[in-house]
């Protein structure tokens, strides 16, 4: 994986694996949508309200997902000096929170037919508003450490930290008493019948798909900008 800390060898790669991973990801998660929409009946006991899943439950994961991968790469740089790790982090951290607010706001909308309210403060639902509001906490930081010619360190530290909110959101509906269903999938069994958990799960791929060409678009993104003001920089100090 070093070989990639190169920035030449990465965008090689990313150029094809990118439009790869975005038209993959939009197949599969439309396919999947549409399956779980048009296709599924309606649950015994939410009735209609029940394929609101198919998008709820994908983006949930995703937006712990998007902090995971800040976490991860912002390790890989404290630790390691990796030169794409804070980029990565960088990358990750829109489309994580794109995915946090569709969570929160397919979950309201479920609960609204279903707790007769549109929000309660209730563990899992206030520790995901805690995770959208470190997403926009960490996105503003990177973007002044960027802007301001900064150490990265800050960022990767705040990411760190932030980290500790993900077993928190995860266990939140175990630990506390909550109107959060608990967890319908654990490891190795579920308690999601096979018509809902097949396509819920093929849509969770589609949806991860779309999210890896997305950061990887964004990579690409940043890298470009990074190269351009370093040219600035120095047609700058050449004219000096």
């Amino acid at each position: 994986m070093h070989g990639y800390a190169n920035p030449t060898r990465f965008l090689s790669l990313a150029k094809w694996l990118t439009p790869l991973l975005l038209v993959s990801g939009l197949v599969i998660a439309g396919g999947a949508l549409a399956w779980g929409l048009l296709e599924v009946s309606p649950d015994r006991l939410m009735g209609e309200t029940v394929r609101i899943l198919f998008l709820h439950v994908p983006t949930a994961w995703l937006g712990m997902g998007g902090w995971t991968a800040i976490a991860i790469s912002s390790l890989v740089f404290l630790v390691w000096k990796h030169p794409l790790a804070a980029i990565a982090a960088r990358a990750s951290a829109v489309p994580g929170m794109v995915f946090t607010a569709i969570c929160l706001a397919t979950g309201s909308i479920w609960g609204r037919p279903t707790w007769g309210t549109w929000w309660v403060w209730d563990g899992r639902l206030t520790s995901m508003l805690v995770l959208l509001f470190l997403y926009a906490g960490y996105i503003a930081l990177s973007q002044a450490a960027a802007r301001d010619g900064a150490s990265s360190r800050i960022p990767a530290i705040f990411g760190l930290v932030g980290a500790i909110n993900i077993p928190i959101i995860n266990r939140s509906v175990v630990w506390w008493n909550s109107l959060h269903q608990p967890p319908s999938i654990t490891m190795g069994k579920s308690a999601i019948d096979t018509e809902f958990l097949v396509p819920l799960l093929i849509g969770t791929v589609g949806f991860s798909l779309l999210f890896a060409g997305v950061v990887l678009a964004r990579m690409r993104t940043l890298l470009a900008d990074f190269q351009a003001e370093a040219r600035l920089r120095r047609r700058a100090m050449e004219a000096a």
